[in-house]
């Protein structure tokens, strides 16, 4: 969703400055975010030899950020010439996907994060819950909840005349305020409550108890390594999620209560136009911090990138293989007595 102006007789804000902004940020976007999610992809479909449900969910989520990434074209057109000149359809294709990349984004995350707590804090329980084709039902299910959120953006017009002349088209921009009570903002409660809120609890719920069964004392006796190696990992998970994700929807609320009328303080007007492009950006930011996130969560990929970054040996094929076994597996092995093989890896 995009922010228009708007002007009455006792508050006027100009926003204008989104149209560089929103250019700039997504051409830089698209560059970092074809490249690094296509390296991703590459390495989790050709390179890595042990694939687990992790690995599932991280392959949903690049390819998540892909179809995202293969639209910015048509926008960054649109906000140089600010105009639309393709159909409403690639219109409302173009805003599903972005709603469909942003909330499939967190709830792929949030699933990474569940998997981690499930592995480490229920390791014997979760072994028969945290198989590869319960992670396919779930990434499905992910994939149904967000195209559900995200769909009703089709089902009215989504590119408006911006004159009289009807020589400017806009794409998901200058909706009246009938069309946010009526439709609008009826969709951002759902995605918020659905797609921000419950996967933001769920994420800090997760992390905060992952990091307290790590203090224990049979955990801080042994591997003091591994345990920085997860500490790091849910550090930056966690901060990912939140630098991306939290600004934007909070705002997005804000923006949402503006255009229904819940409030008219033209300072708090805007104050929330004004940040509405700035928040968009470092959410869009997502689909290149995502690959960040691969590194630290699988040990498998920080392997296979430094089997390609050293020179080869006859055994080293052997070896590689053997050194994917993840390093949660170790901490498992600090919190339960005796654990003597995982069939199931982060």
């Amino acid at each position: 969703m995009m922010v228009r102006n708007i002007s009455d007789t006792n508050c006027t804000v100009d926003d204008n400055f989104k149209y560089t902004l929103y250019g700039c940020v997504y051409s830089m976007v698209f560059v970092l975010g074809l490249i690094a999610n296509c390296v991703a992809l590459y390495i989790f479909t050709c390179t890595l030899k042990i694939r687990n449900e992790t690995t599932t969910y991280m392959i949903n989520l690049a390819i998540s950020d892909l179809l995202f990434v293969f639209t910015l074209p048509f926008r960054i057109f649109y906000f140089s010439a600010r105009h639309w000149p393709f159909t409403d359809v690639l219109c409302k294709i173009s805003v599903t996907l972005f709603y469909t990349n942003m909330y499939g984004s967190i709830l792929f995350l949030t699933c990474i994060s569940v998997d981690r707590y499930l592995a480490i804090v229920y390791p014997f329980r979760s072994k028969t819950i945290r198989t590869k084709r319960n992670a396919k039902i779930v990434c499905l299910a992910v994939w149904l909840t967000v195209l559900m959120g995200s769909a009703p953006s089709s089902f009215f017009q989504s590119t408006n005349a911006n004159n009289k002349n009807n020589t400017t088209q806009t794409c998901f921009e200058n909706f009246s305020e009938d069309t946010w009570k009526t439709y609008l903002s009826k969709i951002v409660i759902f995605i918020e409550i659905v797609g921000f809120f419950i996967p933001l609890i769920l994420n800090v719920f997760c992390s905060a108890i992952v990091l307290k069964t790590l203090k224990k004392p049979m955990t801080l006796s042994r591997s003091k390594l591994n345990k920085r190696k997860v500490l790091k990992m849910i550090v930056v998970h966690l901060a990912i999620f939140c630098f991306c994700f939290i600004p934007y929807n909070i705002n997005l609320v804000l923006y949402s209560l503006m255009r229904t009328e819940v409030f008219s303080n033209c300072s708090v007007k805007a104050a929330v136009r004004t940040m509405y492009p700035i928040t968009l950006c470092i959410a869009v930011s997502n689909c290149c911090f995502d690959p960040i996130i691969y590194y630290f969560t699988s040990e498998t990929i920080q392997n296979s990138i430094k089997k390609r970054n050293r020179p080869m040996r006859k055994d080293s094929h052997f070896s590689e293989t053997m050194a994917t076994e993840n390093f949660i597996q170790h901490s498992l092995q600090t919190l339960k007595a005796k654990i003597f093989e995982n069939e199931s890896t982060i």
